[in-house]
């Protein structure tokens, strides 16, 4: 699903709140990485409007694109998931045509803006899980503004945008191989909102966005035990949810937010079982700050008594060995960039 239409030759483009990532996969029987390359960034210059940063944050994707040795103009674009709105819904079985014009109608109370400053796009999933006479629908809209916004913006360094992704179709694709039918979980832990997919017979179907990141665990670091943001920063990621480290004082300090997050996933696994009886959760896959907060994949293994997997966003593509430490070390980082250079519609 993306809101414009796609070629072979281009590289992906995710925009983050902390760093622009850029990857480009060469296509064919495997796929081969080609380029890749990141740069940190102001969190104030990916969440501002003003024109002094945007042109800040022009210069820096010029930049990792330089660096990282990319050639072509054309690019696939991550939409962050404060700016998508993705549901799954269930419609009436019609012809492709009729399902159009239908899904227009219905658009309006579906979506959260008017559809008159909406994109739309959807995809067929199959069957509904309640009522045979249906199909079930991922639709996606993104307010135009954004959209426009973002095209006039990278159209002006002379790129040619072929598509628009939300970050969570993405991920999915990087981080499930392809054909993988029991349902998966899948957490990015991201800065400011943790995404969370639940896929089925290899497509999304619950889509959720946690306003819960590693800002929000850190910041509860900072409060509770009256530090700074590099001490609380250095002591969640070496001690985590470790309840014998230091007294358990990291962990009494950020205990009640990562137990929001765990809530929330709760909710989403109950709400897809509920969907879904026939589907019981196999896999959970974190990446992001999810996979790297100390003691968090064992809490989740223990809480939700299924298997708990470290994401690696490389595992559909084909890369140099001597490449491979570096790689997996920036795993957790890349799941975006990689789903979306992986796209082949």
């Amino acid at each position: 699903m993306s809101i414009l239409s796609a070629t072979s030759d281009f590289f992906a483009l995710d925009i983050g709140t902390t760093a622009i990532r850029v990857v480009q996969i060469k296509g064919g029987k495997t796929m081969a990485l080609a380029r890749y390359g990141s740069i940190d960034i102001d969190p104030k210059i990916a969440q501002s409007s003003a024109n002094t940063d945007q042109q800040k944050l022009l210069q820096a994707i010029k930049q990792v694109i330089a660096q990282s040795g990319i050639s072509t103009k054309n690019v696939a674009v991550g939409l962050p998931s404060d700016k998508v709105f993705l549901t799954v819904v269930d419609v009436d079985r019609l012809s492709s045509q009729e399902l159009e014009k239908t899904i227009r109608f219905q658009a309006d109370s579906l979506i959260p803006t008017p559809i008159s400053e909406s994109k739309i796009d959807w995809a067929l999933l199959g069957e509904s899980p309640k009522e045979k006479s249906k199909v079930e629908l991922l639709l996606a809209s993104v307010p135009n503004d954004f959209i426009e916004h973002r095209l006039d913006l990278l159209e002006s360094i002379g790129l040619n945008v072929i598509a628009f992704e939300p970050e969570s179709l993405a991920l999915t694709r990087s981080l499930m191989a392809p054909g993988t039918v029991a349902p998966h979980l899948l957490l990015d832990m991201g800065d400011k909102a943790s995404d969370l997919v639940v896929t089925l017979n290899d497509a999304p179907r619950l889509i959720r966005s946690i306003p819960i990141g590693t800002d929000a665990i850190i910041k509860a670091a900072m409060q509770n035990l009256s530090i700074d943001k590099d001490q609380a920063q250095q002591f969640v990621y070496k001690f985590g949810i470790s309840k014998d480290k230091l007294e358990g004082q990291i962990y009494n300090a950020i205990e009640s937010t990562v137990s929001s997050l765990v809530v929330e996933i709760e909710k989403s696994i109950k709400f897809f079982n509920t969907r879904y009886p026939n589907n019981k959760l196999e896999k959970i896959v974190l990446t992001g700050g999810a996979s790297v907060l100390p003691e968090f994949p064992l809490m989740i293994a223990n809480k939700f008594s299924v298997g708990v997997e470290i994401g690696n966003s490389w595992r559909n593509v084909v890369y140099p060995t001597d490449k491979q430490n570096e790689l997996l070390t920036i795993s957790n980082k890349f799941a975006v960039a990689v789903g979306l250079a992986e796209r082949t519609e």
